[in-house]
């Protein structure tokens, strides 16, 4: 999963089997009615074939892998109804959000309920609006599945078939195969299938009026589709760009054994109505959904594409190709968490960054510039916190707000253990060789034991590597970054730097809560020295400023009058922390924030260290 935040006003864009052991006459069949729309909610029926049991329990899942949050998307489903081969329903308890208890079921036949959308929901119901789902009768339809179908217990790894009734006017876009159609007067039956329940899951689909584009890349057919309500985009629009990052991302990959379709599901919403307000992508093994504001530009929205969809494309190598058991056999509804955030989210992120560079899309100048800013914006998080500790436990209370930290630490584990794979093996391996070797080893099919997976690479490596998890991943030790700068030639230097009171160049301090219409100051970014000094935190929310009352609606002015701030002048502001409203007040003064910046150091003097440098970026 990749999140972006996307500021408002002046505001810029910144910054995701098991072998089938019933029979196969067993199926789990499901109709999902989008040409029926009740209330703005979707029919759903499920037919599971035969059940013996006394007592059968059906579930919607807590969670889904890639989101590493607890999101109960049992909660968007009501009136669940089920019924015996004789028509007559049959009592059903609902035990939480997710489960629903079905008694004296001993003739059980199938049951019914019906779905909201998370994006008519206010907040979506916590839900990043990449894993929701949105209905707009007629219009358009985004499917993230696992918010429609659900499955029964010791039921998962039973093969499903789709049956999606859809209008006539609208089109499948999905890395799915639809493997019949059913035409009738006004509607028309699309029919998919899968092996297993995580198949439903995995593939994400976007019905909408048919814009979609498709290109070719050494026997991969990329497919794009997009929606965009007000017609400002279309497929032709971004395709070039798109094009020339995921050739780009295959060249910089090379030989691994991938899928031969990817599937790109563009989401633009509305910012003038009612509609998704989360901002990113949600990575599948054969497809991504990317939601964003219709209202960026052309070139913003293509450079955002290129971040945002770099980092879920490259979800191939992992977790998709290398992953725990916890991963491959996910549960939905008790999940246990893997300890390696590090490389499923971190190490993505750093590729994500690193093929730019290697492939010429960025200057060597613009990465260092990247990781200045992913080492300068972890300085918010605990920089002592055990990283496999934080991953294993990161549903929990104490660890779910450090989860951002896997973006900006997590890449930098991924580039201080590349660079001390380049300095161990003379410039010749580096961290995508190791992950290549844990393909071969492993593969989609073949998950490793969490607990094993440091000794996996370190065999694979060296045994200095153990020291560096042990030292930086599993234990509590900073990462020494001017040392690993140092072997590559580069010099970190950090400097006192004039900023803005609630922008720092193009990235704010602020951040807005589109649904409850509130400004708060960013967790995930160090503040400035004026407001730390004065005692502002990151979460405060806004409440007012000099005795003006601020929210969503009018913080554009007082962003603009802050830049023209004296010095001395009285100031007052009052934030909510935590229930609580507090005020602080003092007297105007220029802010400041410490800036990093990495320079070649001696590489024009060093041969060594210019190799090292160069096969680490060039590789």
């Amino acid at each position: 999963m990749r999140k972006i935040l996307v500021g408002f006003g002046i505001l810029v864009s910144i910054i995701g089997c098991k072998s089938i052991t019933q029979k196969e006459t067993k199926l789990v069949e499901v109709d999902i009615m989008l040409n029926q729309i009740e209330n703005d909610r979707v029919k759903v029926t499920v037919n599971p074939g035969l059940m013996t049991s006394d007592s059968i329990r059906f579930f919607l899942p807590k969670t889904v892998p890639g989101t590493y949050a607890i999101n109960d998307y049992g909660q968007f489903s009501e009136d669940l109804t089920a019924y015996d081969y004789d028509g007559n329903e049959i009592s059903v308890t609902r035990r939480d959000d997710n489960t629903w208890v079905i008694s004296n079921s001993s003739s059980f036949d199938k049951l019914t309920y019906y779905v909201n959308d998370t994006f008519d929901v206010e907040g979506e119901g916590g839900v990043f609006s990449p894993a929701g789902t949105n209905f707009q009768e007629g219009d358009n339809f985004l499917l993230n599945l696992h918010a429609v179908v659900g499955y029964f217990e010791n039921e998962k790894e039973t093969p499903y078939k789709l049956n999606i009734h859809r209008p006539s006017n609208l089109a499948a876009s999905t890395s799915l195969p639809v493997i019949n159609q059913i035409e009738n007067e006004d509607y028309v039956i699309d029919e998919f299938s899968t092996t297993r329940y995580f198949g439903v899951i995995d593939h994400p689909i976007l019905y909408t009026i048919p814009d979609t584009t498709s290109f070719d890349i050494e026997g991969m057919k990329v497919l794009l589709s997009i929606h965009s309500p007000n017609q400002s985009y279309s497929t032709e629009d971004i395709k070039p760009a798109l094009e020339k990052m995921v050739r780009a991302q295959k060249s910089f990959l090379g030989e691994i054994d991938n899928t031969s379709i990817y599937a790109i599901l563009l989401y633009l919403s509305d910012m003038d109505k009612p509609d998704a307000r989360g901002f990113g992508a949600l990575e599948h093994h054969t497809s991504t959904v990317v939601v964003l504001p219709e209202s960026m530009s052309l070139d913003q929205l293509e450079e955002t594409m290129t971040d945002v969809v770099s980092h879920e494309f490259f979800h191939i190598i992992t977790p998709l190709n290398v992953h725990s058991k916890e991963v491959h056999y996910f549960d939905f509804n008790e999940p246990k968490m893997s300890q390696h955030l590090w490389m499923y989210e971190g190490v993505t992120e750093y590729f994500a960054n690193l093929f730019q560079v290697n492939q010429d899309l960025i200057s060597e100048e613009e990465f260092y510039e990247r990781i200045n800013e992913k080492i300068q914006s972890s300085r918010a998080f605990d920089d002592t916190m055990s990283f496999t500790k934080m991953s294993e436990y990161i549903l929990e209370d104490d660890y779910k707000d450090s989860y951002y930290n896997v973006y900006l630490k997590g890449a930098l584990i991924g580039m201080a253990l590349d660079i001390r794979l380049r300095e161990l093996s003379d410039g010749e391996t580096g961290i995508l060789n190791v992950m290549k070797a844990l393909i071969s080893k492993f593969g989609k099919d073949k998950p490793f034991e969490d607990d094993d997976l440091i000794d996996e690479i370190v065999k694979l490596t060296y045994p200095e590597i153990q020291d560096f998890f042990e030292d930086h991943v599993i234990g509590t030790t900073p990462i020494p970054y001017q040392d690993y700068f140092a072997k590559v030639g580069l010099k970190m230097t950090e400097s006192k730097t004039k900023t803005g009171y609630f922008l720092d160049g193009n990235t704010p301090y602020i951040d807005v809560n589109p649904d409850q219409g509130t400004v708060f100051f960013r967790e995930s970014y160090p503040l400035n020295s004026f407001f730390s000094d004065l005692g502002i935190k990151g979460g405060d929310v806004i409440q007012s400023v000099n005795g003006k009352t601020y929210s969503l609606e009018n913080i554009r002015p007082l962003i603009i009058s802050s830049m023209g701030w004296g010095e001395g002048d009285d100031f007052k502001i009052t934030v909510l922390r935590d229930e609580k409203e507090l005020s602080f007040e003092g007297k105007t003064t220029q802010p400041y924030t410490n800036k990093l910046k990495l320079t070649p150091e001696d590489l024009d003097v060093d041969d060594s260290k210019l190799k090292l440098n160069q096969a680490w970026l060039k590789g």
